[in-house]
């Protein structure tokens, strides 16, 4: 199955290669998004432009193997994921979210930082501290810090914009890292993750490990995905 996979704040597609090579010994097909503003040197990327590279790799999928992709998104990303499905929900199979949730429609995408010269850098790790990095030793984290990508202000503070309800019948698998399934399905039982609390079928998927498993538990998270994958196809055959 083609895998979309979508990186979170301040982090390239490169971010994806262990997990993607996994995804490929499992006999699935990784694509990685190479997103506007992060790799690229576009300090002026829009959350606009994020979302048409996402499109577009989905529609290049859907298109290339005839079969709807997974899209996967790792946190911030876990909107760009769900406005995907919103966008193409005959086109999108499933969705899994990492360590992250969908935002409702109006809310800006990711303004969680100061910043400077209209980009948002990375803040270092003490934001970070406790178990979303618990599992990073000290030279990934520096390898981390000195990779990281500065996020373009018109992404950061880019308004999410919703408008096909049909989303809500796209299957979530929402895989849950610094924080456990129980948590997680008490927020969406509740209301806090409004985007969640109407879609159809949500799935919770504990992973043993801080906010980056591409980066800590590449092959177990390939693994995971895989499932995610297979049962889908399964539904999708049914």
């Amino acid at each position: 199955m083609d895998i979309v996979l979508i990186a979170g704040l301040w982090l390239d597609a490169s971010v994806w290669e262990q997990t993607a090579a996994e995804l490929t010994r499992l006999g699935h097909r990784p694509i990685p998004v190479a997103l506007p503003g992060q790799g690229d040197g576009n300090t002026s990327a829009t959350l606009e432009d994020q979302v048409a590279a996402v499109l577009a790799a989905v529609d290049t999928a859907y298109e290339t193997a005839g079969e709807k992709p997974l899209v996967v998104g790792h946190s911030a990303a876990c909107a760009l994921a769900w406005l995907a499905a919103d966008a193409r929900p005959d086109r999108v199979a499933s969705v899994a979210l990492i360590g992250g949730f969908p935002h409702a429609d109006g809310e800006p995408y990711a303004p969680f930082f100061e910043t400077f010269d209209d980009v948002m850098p990375f803040p270092g790790w003490g934001p970070f501290e406790g178990p979303d990095s618990a599992d990073l030793d000290e030279d990934t984290r520096q390898r981390m810090a000195a990779a990281a990508i500065p996020v373009p202000g018109p992404v950061s503070k880019g308004i999410v914009r919703l408008t096909d309800e049909r989303r809500y019948a796209v299957p979530v698998a929402l895989i849950c890292p610094e924080f456990s399934p129980e948590q997680a399905k008490e927020w969406v039982d509740t209301g806090e993750l409004p985007e969640l609390s109407s879609a159809e079928y949500v799935a919770y998927v504990d992973i043993d490990s801080g906010h980056w498993p591409m980066v800590t538990r590449p092959e177990e998270l390939a693994r995971i995905l895989g499932e995610v994958a297979e049962a889908t196809q399964s539904a999708e055959a049914r």
